[in-house]
C-alpha cells in the first residue's frame, strides 16, 4: 500500500509537469494555431536559469519567480522569431520551433555543459497513510494545481483573456472590435514559456534535467495536450495526470526499462482515443 501511494504521488507530480507543459501547447495552439515545440525546451531554461540564480546566492522564492519570468520572456523571443512576419504559414511556424528547439540545446551545453543539473529543492518529507513523500514533490502537485486555476480564471474572467480567446475563435470578428490577434500571439506564446519555465523550475530540483531532457518533456507535454484536443486546458490536465501516474506504475511494479514504452503505448493511445473523439463529434 506504502509503494501504490508513493508510485501515485510520483506520477501525480509528474503528470503535473506534463500538464502544464501541455497548457503552454494548448495557449498558443488556441490563439495561433502554431504547435509551438518548444515547450519542453522552455521546461529546461526554468529549471537550468533557476539553478544559475541559486547558485548566485539569490534566495529561494525569488529565484524560483525570476526564472519562470524569464523563461517567459524566452518564450516571447520564440513568439517574435515564429511568428514576427504577418501571415507565416502555421506549419512554416512549427518547423521554425523545431529549429529553435535545437538552437537551443547548444545554448544549454555552452552555458550550463552536459551533465544533469538538480537546483535545490524544498528539502524534507511528510509521511502520508505510512508512507513517506518528498516535500518537494508535494510542492510541485500544489502550485500546480494553483497555477491551472489562475489559468482558468485568466481565460474565464479577464478582458485579455477574453480576447485572446475571441482571437483565436474568429480572428476577422476580433479584428473589427479592436483586437489584434498577431499581438494576441504574443502574449499567448509568453504566458506558455512562464509555464514551461514553471515546470521546469519545480521538477528539476527531483528530476535532473540537461540539455537532452526537452523531448521526453516536449513529448509528455503535447501527449497530454492532444488528450485536450490541443484546445481545453482541463482535459490536458486530466491526460497529463494519466500519462504521469501509469508510467509511474509501470517503472514500480515492472522496472524503470518499460516506462519509455509504456509512454510511448499511452501516447498512442490518448491521440488514437482522442481522434475518434473528434471524429465522432464531427460526424454529428
Amino acid at each position: 500500500m506504502n509503494a501504490l501511494l508513493i508510485y501515485v504521488v510520483s506520477g501525480i507530480t509528474i503528470g503535473a509537469t506534463y500538464a502544464l507543459i501541455g497548457s503552454g501547447f494548448v495557449v498558443v495552439h488556441r490563439v495561433t494555431h502554431v504547435v509551438n515545440f518548444t515547450q519542453g525546451t522552455l521546461a529546461v531554461f526554468g529549471g537550468l536559469i533557476s539553478y544559475s540564480l541559486l547558485s548566485f546566492s539569490i534566495p529561494h522564492g525569488l529565484a524560483e519567480v525570476l526564472a519562470v519570468l524569464l523563461t517567459g520572456l524566452i518564450g516571447l523571443v520564440f513568439a517574435f522569431v515564429t511568428i514576427g512576419k504577418r501571415g507565416t504559414p502555421p506549419l512554416t511556424a512549427l518547423l521554425i520551433t523545431l529549429g529553435l528547439s535545437i538552437l537551443s540545446e547548444g545554448i544549454f551545453v555552452t552555458i550550463w555543459g552536459q551533465a544533469p543539473i538538480a537546483p535545490e529543492g524544498l528539502g524534507g518529507a511528510t509521511v502520508l497513510l505510512g508512507a513517506s513523500i518528498e516535500n518537494q514533490r508535494l510542492l510541485t502537485a500544489g502550485i500546480s494545481a494553483i497555477a491551472f486555476i489562475l489559468l482558468g480564471i485568466f481565460f474565464g474572467r479577464t478582458y485579455l483573456g477574453k480576447g485572446m480567446t475571441a482571437a483565436a475563435s474568429n480572428p476577422r470578428a476580433a479584428a473589427l472590435v479592436g483586437i489584434d490577434s498577431r499581438r494576441m500571439g504574443f502574449i499567448a506564446f509568453a504566458i506558455a514559456g512562464m509555464l514551461g519555465g514553471l515546470a521546469g523550475v519545480v521538477t528539476a530540483p527531483f528530476s535532473p534535467i540537461s540539455f537532452s531532457s526537452d523531448l521526453p518533456l516536449a513529448l509528455g507535454g503535447f501527449a497530454a495536450a492532444v488528450f485536450g484536443g490541443l484546445s481545453s486546458p482541463w482535459l490536458t490536465v486530466v491526460g497529463g495526470l494519466v500519462l504521469g501516474i501509469s508510467g509511474q506504475l509501470v517503472a514500480g511494479y515492472f522496472g524503470g526499462s518499460y516506462q519509455t514504452v509504456a509512454a510511448l503505448v499511452m501516447l498512442l493511445v490518448v491521440m488514437i482515443a482522442r481522434h475518434k473523439s473528434l471524429s465522432a463529434e464531427e460526424a454529428k
